[in-house]
């Protein structure tokens, strides 16, 4: 045993361990929750059109997917904590230029290097709290920094609703401030040692640039369909992942060793249920946010409190379900969990300008509960499948999972929006076809949940797995 897993393999350096990762937790998706309340506010400030003003959301989630993997294999080799300490200072800085934006291309490049530090935090958080918590631990402190993902959810419409009605949607941004300032200084004064299992391996620049060119490539094609130019940069960014696949196979030290997939049924399945269920759910804020402040007349504050429904019910149950996943098959929990997100997609089918407030929350609350069940377990079954020196990069694919199937949600969203609204501002002439772009989402995204629900299932047992590593 190295001198730094004899310093942290003590009940007081986990719980700081713990701590600091379950704050740096809360900050991202806090962020993520209130933006999109204020997303109204912010397209009138800016006059900017739908598909614009849905790149306020898609901007900081496509920067944190391309950045995710390679930041979770540098952090494998030259200290985890080290690039999570730059993760909160570049986040907590590019706040400060978001909240001085003046224009929506401005606050579109303030999102993105915030992205790019929200990826140094998702590609290191859940890695070192795998390199602290022993394996009969670990589902109860994924549990707990699951929870504080969506307290962050919770607190984001609310409390995100109330400042962008006090003080405007810049306040938002300035909050992330002090809460940033205080995750850092934590980190720098009570995070001792490093975790670096794969020191000294060299780093793969080709294999990062060719997956961060795909993914960008593919969501610019998205926004841009059915043209021409969506239709090429679709087929380019398919073909750069295909040709990233090449490259990873044949390279002597892969930024994604795809040799995790090969044999691996619980990491592979795994991570394609997380796939299909951010994919399946993430665009549901968003949509909501501007159904219920555009047709149903709310104010962001009201809104936020209608959809606080959902967050608070995965914090309340996601440690519960860690605990569970520690006893039970994670693969029985979690698929359990995606069949309740199914079933809560569809409730959402049928909504209309007479829908009552009360259906929405009920829709809202099987979600939050299906979700809650989900991911804790799911999360602890891919990190429990691999060797600890690939946490870092483990850790990436869920943060990965997690920000390409969000990314995608959006691109859905976004896509039919483009079929069907077009380029131009939500105005009440357009409300007509903004309800019939959020119906054929509402289509289309619990028929893509229910494949997760076989992903889920098709992973195979962990037990078995648990026991030899043992």
């Amino acid at each position: 045993m190295t001198t730094v897993q004899k310093q942290v393999n003590n009940g007081t350096s986990k719980g700081i361990v713990l701590l600091v990762a379950a704050t740096a937790s809360f900050l991202t998706p806090f962020m993520g929750s209130a933006v999109n309340v204020a997303l109204p506010i912010i397209g009138r400030e800016f006059a900017m059109d739908a598909v614009s003003l849905s790149w306020v959301a898609t901007a900081y989630l496509l920067a944190a997917a391309v950045f995710l993997v390679p930041l979770g294999r540098l952090a494998d080799i030259h200290g985890r904590k080290r690039i999570f300490a730059a993760g909160i200072a570049v986040y907590t800085s590019s706040s400060l230029l978001a909240a001085a934006s003046n224009s929506g291309p401005l606050l579109i490049v303030a999102r993105v290097v915030e992205g790019t530090g929200g990826a140094m935090i998702f590609g290191t958080g859940t890695a070192i709290l795998m390199s602290v918590f022993p394996q009969q631990e670990r589902g109860r402190a994924l549990g707990i920094n699951v929870a504080s993902v969506y307290l962050g959810l919770s607190l984001g419409p609310s409390l995100g609703g109330f400042l962008t009605q006090q003080w405007g949607w810049r306040s938002l941004f300035l909050i992330n401030v002090p809460l940033g300032t205080l995750i850092l200084a934590l980190v720098l004064w009570k995070l001792k040692g490093e975790w670096a299992e794969a020191r000294g391996e060299p780093f793969d620049l080709v294999g990062s640039l060719i997956y961060g060119l795909a993914l960008v490539s593919l969501m610019l094609g998205f926004s841009r369909l059915p043209g021409t130019v969506g239709v090429v940069l679709v087929l380019a960014g398919m073909a750069g992942i295909g040709l990233f696949g090449l490259w990873e196979i044949r390279t002597a030290s892969p930024v994604l060793d795809v040799r995790l997939f090969r044999g691996n049924r619980t990491f592979t399945f795994s991570s394609l249920a997380a796939l299909i269920s951010y994919s399946a759910t993430s665009g549901v804020g968003f949509l909501l946010s501007l159904y219920l402040q555009y047709i149903k007349g709310m104010s962001p504050r009201e809104a936020g409190l209608v959809l606080i429904a959902q967050p608070v019910m995965q914090a309340l149950f996601s440690p519960l379900a860690g605990r569970l996943s520690d006893r039970v098959e994670p693969r029985v929990v979690a698929s359990t969990g995606m069949g309740l997100t199914v079933i809560g997609l569809f409730t959402l089918i049928r909504l209309g300008e007479t829908s009552s407030l009360g259906s929405i929350v009920v829709s809202l609350v099987l979600l939050g509960l299906g979700f809650a069940l989900f991911s804790s377990p799911n999360t602890n079954a891919i990190m429990s499948s691999v060797e600890r020196r690939f946490y870092g990069v483990a850790s990436g694919m869920v943060g990965t999972m997690r920000l390409v199937g969000q990314m995608s949600s959006m691109g859905i969203v976004m896509l039919v929006f483009a079929l069907i609204i077009g380029q131009v501002q939500i105005t009440p002439e357009q409300y007509p076809l903004f309800l019939k772009s959020m119906r054929t989402d509402f289509i289309i995204l619990p028929v893509l949940s229910l494949a997760g629900v076989f992903a889920s299932l098709a992973r195979g047992r962990l037990r078995p797995l648990l026991a030899k590593d043992e």
